[in-house]
């Protein structure tokens, strides 16, 4: 697979603010192709059930998504799950972890604003912020 795994705080603003991303990051959301995980629906869906994130109807929001952004679907499997073991522990966040580990385990660009999953760049994490 090829293209940009954007992390989920880069899908939240670049549906609602893209002006408020870099412009490297702009760029690679404008060029494509875009890949969306059904991690970063969890996360949305968890934080939207919590209160701390309002979307409003998080399904509307996972479909909204992927239609505007022209983006794939990501899944979750075992490799990725596998992966996470791998990785240094440089980042708490669950979520972010995975996506990292998707990304590597797929060879996707990392879209992100989050300096915690920068720390992961390398020949084989690439990162564009």
């Amino acid at each position: 697979m090829n293209g940009y795994l954007l992390d989920t705080n880069a899908a939240l603003i670049a549906l609602t603010d893209p002006g408020r991303l870099p412009q490297a990051m702009q760029t690679a959301i404008l060029a494509g192709p875009n890949v969306i995980s059904v991690v970063s629906y969890w996360e949305v869906l968890l934080k939207s059930m919590k209160g701390t994130l309002d979307v409003g109807d998080p399904r509307r929001w996972w479909h909204d998504t992927i239609d505007q952004l022209a983006a794939t679907v990501l899944s979750l499997k075992p490799d990725h799950v596998g992966m996470v073991q791998e990785l240094l522990p440089l980042h708490k966040d669950p979520f972010d972890r995975v996506l990292i580990a998707q990304a590597v385990v797929e060879g996707l660009e990392m879209v992100t604003l989050d300096s915690d999953i920068r720390r992961y760049a390398s020949p084989v994490f690439r990162v564009i912020s």
